[in-house]
């Protein structure tokens, strides 16, 4: 029902932008478009999964216009040393371009970059004994340089 309901304000806001052409994209998103930002940059395993779930079908969230645009790991390796970490830099893009262009990043870095955290640590839990170690350094050693240079 909620889901309805966003898609039919959407659609309004979105006509509405066609018969004024003045209001901006984020004037004609649903209004809960904050909610489902934070929704998605939480630090939990369910957050991580739903925005995963949303990614792989950007289409049925279009009308909240966000920015899906991603370097993966910048100028790190997004696989460093075999470990898979292109998906967990992917969110972190996702959260920091999408709070800038909230205007409220400032705010939300710090929860960004834990979450960024957390999901490298799910990745290294699936691996054991000196494999695991090294991704958890891994992992550490990327988490410290978004909260340094991020």
């Amino acid at each position: 029902m909620h889901r309805k309901f966003a898609t039919a304000l959407a659609a309004s806001a979105l006509a509405a932008v066609g018969v004024l052409g003045t209001a901006s994209a984020a004037e004609a998103a649903p209004a809960d478009k904050a909610q489902v930002l934070s929704g998605w940059t939480q630090t939990s395993a369910s957050s991580h999964n739903q925005w995963v779930a949303a990614r792989s079908n950007q289409a049925a969230w279009s009308a909240y216009g966000f920015d899906w645009s991603t370097d993966y790991c910048s100028t790190s390796p997004d696989n460093p040393f075999g470990f898979p970490f292109a998906t967990s830099c992917a969110r972190h893009d996702f959260g920091y371009r999408n709070y800038k262009a909230a205007g409220s990043f400032d705010a939300n870095k710090a929860r960004l970059d834990n979450a960024f955290h957390e999901d490298l640590k799910r990745v290294c839990a699936g691996y054991t004994g000196a494999t695991k170690t090294a991704c958890t350094s891994t992992a550490w050693t990327y988490y410290q340089a978004v909260r340094a240079f991020g």
